[in-house]
């Protein structure tokens, strides 16, 4: 089926948030510290609120409960003395803001913003994970104990130290994983007003509505019917946009001054002021016999959490499973930390914690396999996780775990050592294959209740010649609307175009979940499931028109226990393996990514289209990750802020070739026995490139992105 979205999409019809307007329109710039760690001394805002075509100067006396946070509510909303936080005082990292200018136009805020008086102290700068973690280092959250370890989840299955007594051969090694810039091509940008009922009422893009609503009517301290959150169309997201950025202030300003208010970040304030996929430092210890069974796995994991929560508890959580990789270990040993530091903070990011772990769990594999003198995909079939062996968390994962099929499907595409001496190449380019597998939970962990909410509407009197779908699930270019209303056509039994849909406005539908952990084609589907039947029944009782809502409970999870992380953390998991070939140049150090042969199980393509491309997105994506995007900081400040330092992929480098491979076996609880797959191909592609690399030039490099410098330095070639 095409895209519901396609064609307003390409030829510019469709409303973003940074072209919807509305007449009396204000205008909003934002203020950020530009200092990673100090506190506010004073705000002297009355030269700005002079300055000609200002409406109004906002900073944190004017917020009623100046504090957020998706998980905790530990970060201001704006910094600043005198504000109902008593610590809120205190900015913790570059791109905390402090000050918000509304005036006439764009130009007067922008101009009136310098204007703006701040007296700082500063403070000690906390900007390695390590050093923060140590007794005696400064404390970014004393009011939340006397550590800036904020999490610390633990591991314990077996008994590795008998274990590794027992292992023939044995890899330990250090790993680094890199931050990523989310880079949605929209930035941050948003318009509030106060609708005819009221209600102060963002549109802004963001990944789920009524958690939007619930941060900003806390921050607002209005009670949440008194809040709309309306998602216009929304330029990427990939985790990004489940943390607030704009909405509260916004919101505030057009509750004040009650008139609309519309702000639009530039690309460089959209670097600084939103979250970063974590940075990790990764310790592991593995073991095996001479036979090719993994016998003991020890890690250590250290993550940057920055300067706040956001999803660090969640995003590590998701680490700690997915350590031990598709693997059968009977021993395990992990402690998985997250830290407080003067950094931009650690965010949700395509993956959610799967792609650090899931580095270092097939860097160790590709090791082990090469000391045991065994093929690594064969080294793989021997190890691979099946129905009933349990994860490292001591329970099996839910079935059908197919990552046995996954791992054949992709070696056969590939055609994985049937050419391996037959690459082309030169004195000084040098070709390699390389292998990876990865997994990753569908749909809210550790013991939460996973929900969704859908409403469907049957309307016609003898014959239903309409449909009309309410879901508030976000559309963030996945391509979700046209799915859910596939699924629609599908339980209803009706043409796809008789179906419309009604989405992403808390004023007029139930709480459906965040666009996130790959959650929303399960959890919409069998959302859609259970309220089309309802509504069959009341239209086969002759009520017209036949309207009817139903919340799906998914499966029950269980958190982790704190000494042993024993849990059941998740209902359902989707899993995937790669294939790639590289290029490497040994004179120059630049890799290029020439092949690849990406396989996941789906359960069930709604959509194969829209599979493939989420496929074929997700490779490039890792591939920037992987190659090119090398995001630097330094002592708290960032130094890549602009898309010129900051190098994603563009087409001119993309791999030639992405063979989409989709398998299909079904998921009990999935509807049609789908499987959500948004994230699962991002997953093992930078370790595939590792073990490219290392095939090609004979080099292992634990640290990425594999930039031409770090590739030479490996070589010998530089210091």
């Amino acid at each position: 089926m095409p895209r519901v979205d396609a064609l307003g999409k390409v030829t510019g019809k469709t409303a973003y948030s940074g072209d919807l307007a509305m007449k009396g329109m204000l205008y909003m710039k934002t203020l950020f510290a530009g200092r990673p760690h100090a506190r506010v001394i004073e705000i002297d805002p009355h030269h700005a609120q002079a300055a000609p075509g200002v409406a109004a100067v906002f900073t944190s006396v004017d917020i009623p409960v100046n504090e957020y946070g998706l998980q905790i509510p530990d970060q201001p909303v704006l910094c600043g003395p005198d504000s109902s936080n008593p610590v809120g005082d205190v900015v913790r990292y570059i791109g905390d803001q402090v000050a918000a200018v509304v005036a006439e136009s764009e130009a007067a805020a922008a101009a009136a913003l310098p204007l703006i008086k701040i007296n700082y102290e500063d403070l000690p700068v906390v900007s390695d994970p390590i050093e923060a973690m140590q007794a005696g280092a400064p404390l970014l959250h004393p009011e939340r104990g006397n550590s800036n370890i904020c999490v610390h989840y633990k591991i314990r299955k077996g008994d590795v130290e008998t274990a590794f007594a027992q292992a023939d051969v044995i890899v330990e090694d250090e790993y680094r994983t890199p931050y990523q810039e989310h880079a949605y091509l929209q930035p941050e940008a948003g318009l509030a007003y106060i609708d005819d009922e009221g209600r102060v009422t963002i549109q802004c893009g963001a990944q789920w509505t009524h958690a939007d609503r619930e941060m900003i009517a806390h921050a607002l301290d209005l009670p949440e019917e008194l809040v709309r959150v309306i998602y216009p169309a929304i330029g990427g997201a990939f985790g990004g946009r489940e943390d607030l950025s704009v909405q509260a202030v916004l919101a505030l300003a057009a509750w004040k001054l009650h008139r609309p208010v519309k702000i639009v970040w530039s690309r460089q304030e959209s670097i600084i002021g939103h979250a970063k996929r974590h940075p990790s430092i990764l310790k592991a210890k593995w073991g095996a016999t001479k036979a090719g069974k993994l016998v003991a796995a020890k890690i250590e994991m250290i993550s940057d959490g920055g300067a706040y929560m956001y999803t660090t508890n969640k995003v590590l959580g998701n680490s700690a499973i997915t350590a031990t990789g598709t693997y059968a270990i009977p021993n395990v040993k992990a402690d998985v930390y997250g830290v407080y530091t003067n950094n931009v903070p650690g965010a949700a990011f395509r993956g959610f914690g799967a792609p650090q772990a899931l580095f270092m769990a097939e860097m160790q594999m590709n090791k082990l396999a090469e000391k045991l003198g065994m093929d690594p995909v064969e080294f793989r079939r021997i190890n691979a996780l099946k129905d009933g062996d349990t994860l490292g968390v001591g329970t099996p994962a839910p079935g059908p775990v197919s990552i046995s099929q996954v791992i054949e499907a992709t070696a056969e595409k590939f055609k994985w050592g049937q050419d391996a001496g037959d690459r082309p190449g030169s004195d000084t380019i040098k070709r390699g294959a390389g292998f990876a597998t990865g997994f990753k939970n569908v749909g809210f962990s550790f013991g939460y209740q996973e929900n969704c909410w859908a409403r469907i509407e049957l309307h016609g009197k003898k014959e239903i010649n309409r449909v009309v779908l309410y879901h508030a699930g976000a559309e963030v270019g996945q391509g979700t609307h046209t799915a859910m209303l596939q699924m629609v056509a599908e339980a209803v039994n009706v043409p796809f175009e008789k179906v419309s849909i009604i989405t992403s406005d808390t004023a007029t539908m139930g709480n459906s979940g965040s666009v996130s952990a790959s959650r929303m084609t399960f959890m919409a589907g069998n959302a859609i499931k259970g309220a089309a039947a309802l509504a069959l029944e009341k239209w086969d009782a002759e009520e017209r028109p036949a309207v009817a809502e139903y919340k799906y409970l998914a499966p029950k999870t269980t958190p982790f226990d704190k000494e042993t992380g024993h849990s059941m953390p998740n209902f359902a998991y989707a899993w995937a393996a790669q294939a790639v070939e590289v290029e490497v140049d040994t004179e120059t150090g630049h890799v290029r990514l020439v092949r690849v042969t990406a396989c996941d199980d789906v359960g069930q393509a709604i959509n194969p289209d829209l599979i493939q491309g989420q496929i074929e997105g997700a490779v490039v994506q890792a591939q920037g990750y992987a190659l090119t995007e090398d995001f630097k900081t330094r002592d708290g400040m960032i130094l890549t802020d602009k898309l010129s330092t900051y190098l994603l992929p563009t087409i001119l480098d993309i791999p030639d070739q992405v063979d989409s491979v989709i398998l299909e076996i079904p998921d009990p609880n999935g509807p049609w026995g789908a499987r959500g797959m948004g994230e699962l191909p991002f997953l093992p592609l930078a370790p595939a490139i590792a073990a490219a690399i290392h095939d090609a030039a004979g080099i292992w490099i634990n640290e990425f992105p594999f930039t031409p410098e770090r590739v030479l330095r490996a070589l010998g070639r530089i210091e």
